[in-house]
């Protein structure tokens, strides 16, 4: 059957809502860098010690931004924060300026944008009812996610029928000169859908609202 990228719209808010399993992630509530060195840290989070390398995301959803022989820059809870060696402290916090994206309408009313997964283009269409950012098993495929490897796998129900899905991890999801990392995904087996979902495990990060017919999303 062929499927539109508006009838994706409409049915994947119920795929989402009742994907099966669900990705749950603990807020770290302690920290301390145990080891530095260039690009990865030994960082131990509520007690576990981690080897995280730049782009790693912790279990505990701590991601490792940058590192060197002084300091680690985390992203904890959607803020980058700097942690000296051995400082047990909550980091240092430094706010970057607000930054805004502004998405215009199609003609049959889609917001869709340009951006990127990992590093690789994408062409995501805006969608609030979606819970996760969705994609299918071919676009993964092409941007190099084996969710055999990286996935956990799922059910979840399309305009089809139930389908074979993979819960992931997206390390980095990218919309203009907005990037968040450790952007919770799944992966639909075969082609559907048609086009990539920005859904609420991104949108949720972030200050949305409509000047219009124009949608803009701002960091927080």
């Amino acid at each position: 059957m062929h499927v539109t990228a508006r009838s994706a719209l409409v049915a994947l808010p119920r795929i989402l809502a009742l994907t099966l399993l669900a990705a749950t992630t603990a807020a770290a509530t302690e920290i301390t860098v145990k080891r530095l060195s260039r690009d990865q840290a030994i960082v131990e989070i509520d007690g576990t010690r981690r080897l995280l390398r730049v782009d790693d995301t912790s279990p505990e959803g701590v991601t490792l931004i940058s590192a060197d022989d002084k300091e680690a820059v985390l992203e904890v809870d959607g803020e980058e924060k700097r942690y000296g060696l051995g400082d047990p402290s909550r980091g240092i916090y430094e706010k970057p300026d607000a930054v805004t994206v502004r998405i215009w309408p199609t003609p049959n009313r889609m917001y869709a944008v340009l951006g990127s997964i990992n590093g690789r283009p994408v062409d995501f269409v805006v969608d609030t009812g979606a819970n996760l950012v969705a994609l299918s098993g071919r676009q993964a495929q092409r941007l190099g996610i084996d969710v055999r490897v990286v996935g956990t796998p799922s059910q979840t129900i399309t305009a089809s029928g139930v389908a074979a899905a993979h819960l992931v991890n997206l390390s980095r999801v990218k919309v203009g000169d907005i990037e968040l990392r450790g952007v919770e995904g799944i992966v639909i087996d075969g082609d559907y859908p048609p086009i990539t979902l920005l859904g609420m495990s991104f949108l949720n990060r972030l200050n949305m609202r409509k000047d219009g017919q124009v949608m803009e999303l701002q960091t927080k």
